[in-house]
């Protein structure tokens, strides 16, 4: 079982590198990842950061869910 999950997070890891390079490159339609984020915390619904909060959240439960293993 460790095996199988070992695999999946270095194919994860491999897959997210290639994705990097892939938005890196010029003229590439790949976003990177500061413009996913930055898209992401733009969002507001009237004058609440909604995007900024899921982000926040995010961040938050991934800490503290390899924070409880």
């Amino acid at each position: 079982m460790k095996a199988v999950i070992l695999t999946l997070f270095v194919l994860g890891v491999l897959t997210m590198v290639l994705l990097s390079w892939l938005a890196r490159r010029d003229g590439s339609k790949v976003p990177g990842f500061g413009d996913m984020a930055g898209f992401v915390m733009a969002y507001q619904v009237g004058r609440v950061p909604v995007g900024r909060i899921a982000m926040l959240g995010f961040w938050w439960w991934l800490g503290w869910h390899f924070f409880a293993r």
